[in-house]
């Protein structure tokens, strides 16, 4: 399993970016996919999770209305859409495939991560 996580960088309050995630090493569209982010003395947490079945998507309270996650099957990419981002959004994401089709199931192997930094 490869997860190379691209599209971090540095940005103001209320800008917007896109985090893209290539895999490969396994059948992407079997299994659900996921971005989790790390902060600087945080424990990691999950930002948005995707199913097979791209109708099954969940995300932290914190980013609801913000953030979404898609997938493109036919690329084997996972993609986070950042918008009115804020200070507190700082962190390394990371990439990350499920156990399963399903994201409920949880997720295994993660990427390098990326990292976002929103500052003025």
């Amino acid at each position: 399993v490869q997860l190379v996580e691209s599209g971090g960088g540095l940005v103001q309050p209320g800008g917007s970016l896109r985090l893209s995630c290539a895999a490969s090493g396994f059948i992407f569209r079997n299994y659900a996919m996921g971005w989790y982010r790390q902060a600087p003395g945080k424990e990691r947490e999950l930002v948005a999770g995707i199913g097979t079945n791209t109708n099954r998507r969940t995300y932290v309270e914190s980013v609801k209305g913000r953030f979404t996650i898609s997938r493109d099957n036919a690329n084997n990419t996972v993609y986070l859409q950042m918008n009115s981002l804020k200070p507190e959004d700082t962190a390394v994401y990371y990439c990350s495939k499920g156990f399963t089709a399903d994201w409920t199931r949880g997720f295994v192997s993660w990427g390098q991560g990326t990292q976002v930094t929103v500052s003025s």
